[in-house]
């Protein structure tokens, strides 16, 4: 059962948080697997898309959002665009495109992010937060940074991306450990909490704290932060949540909060559905349509993230264009 848990270094600037996830993974792998005409992705590409779904309910963890975090890393290797997204309910999907010969990605696993996505240095991690209920007008937030350091290293794994991320987008000492085969994907966050809020009337005073709150300068976040990136591959996979914990953590002192598992917690969920295609044909106009039956005998739409397939025969077309009953175009279902 995927569980997604939560904690606080009690009396320290830190939390952390770590996900396992199993089922809700491995029906990810599943659904695009069991699409005839896209079969399974390469293990590279599935490794790195268990990665990104980890690490997106790690981040909707610090979130007080309603809304999807979608996670994409794209660039001009084999692996042209992958995404992952993460709705603040836990409900997860996620989808990757590929170009050129796929056969070229091996079957390492664990095969870097460099190789896979940012081959000629312009690959770029972009984090998204669309609102669930967004106003009109209203633009969805995205950070954006490139997959190589200030001094043009490339990252080679996801973890340091984000890492990278997180410290210049939203200044934030932050440790990421994930890891992900075909039966489990799993993540460990460790992350330094600001000793002053934003709105703390003494921000602006000079005071001791000052130094510690710097990045990279409190002592209790780097010791806790080693600790972490300790963790290996093998045993982020292979151990449960209560056994590296203690292992890591055994001399701190960990305030846990109820973890989410089952129904609350990590779950795969799809929002395509067949009204949400019939709305989007209508949306191309009758003429369209009914040149792509004329042609093909039928519409097929795929689901890139689920690998649904919806057909429309000419019956359905004409039903569709001819019934008022269903919703205007360019109105979401």
């Amino acid at each position: 059962m995927s569980q997604f848990h939560t904690f606080l270094f009690e009396g320290l600037p830190v939390r952390g948080a770590i996900v396992r996830l199993d089922e809700a993974w491995q029906q990810v792998q599943s659904r695009r697997a069991s699409n005839s005409e896209t079969g399974a992705y390469p293990p590279p590409v599935r490794a790195l898309l268990g990665q990104m779904l980890a690490a997106g309910v790690l981040m909707q963890s610090g979130l007080k959002f309603n809304g999807a975090l979608i996670l994409q890393v794209q660039g001009d290797g084999p692996v042209k665009l992958a995404v992952a997204e993460v709705r603040s309910d836990l409900g997860l999907r996620a989808t990757a495109t590929l170009q050129g010969d796929a056969a070229s990605l091996g079957t390492d696993p664990a095969a870097n992010l460099g190789a896979l996505v940012n081959v000629g240095g312009a690959g770029r991690c972009a984090i998204t937060l669309d609102p669930h209920n967004r106003q009109p007008g209203q633009q969805p937030y995205q950070g954006v940074v490139p997959l190589q350091g200030v001094e043009g290293d490339k990252f080679q794994s996801l973890s340091q991306a984000l890492t990278f991320y997180m410290l210049q987008s939203e200044q934030l000492d932050t440790t990421v450990v994930l890891a992900a085969n075909d039966e489990v994907a799993a993540g460990l966050l460790i992350q330094r909490m600001p000793l002053k809020g934003q709105d703390n009337l003494a921000r602006a005073t000079e005071s001791a704290s000052d130094a510690e709150d710097a990045q990279g300068e409190n002592e209790d976040y780097q010791r806790i932060a080693t600790l972490a990136a300790s963790l290996t591959r093998e045993e982020l996979l292979s151990l449960d949540v209560d056994t590296i914990l203690r292992r890591l953590f055994w001399e701190e002192k960990l305030l846990r909060f109820v973890p989410q598992t089952g129904a609350n917690g990590p779950h795969f969920a799809c929002t395509c559905s067949r009204e949400r295609v019939q709305t989007m044909l209508k949306g191309l106009g009758q003429e369209e349509v009914a040149s792509v039956v004329a042609e093909r005998g039928s519409v097929e739409v795929g689901c890139d993230y689920c690998g649904a397939q919806y057909r429309f025969d000419p019956i359905d077309i004409t039903q569709l264009f001819t019934d008022t009953s269903h919703t205007a175009p360019g109105s979401v279902q």
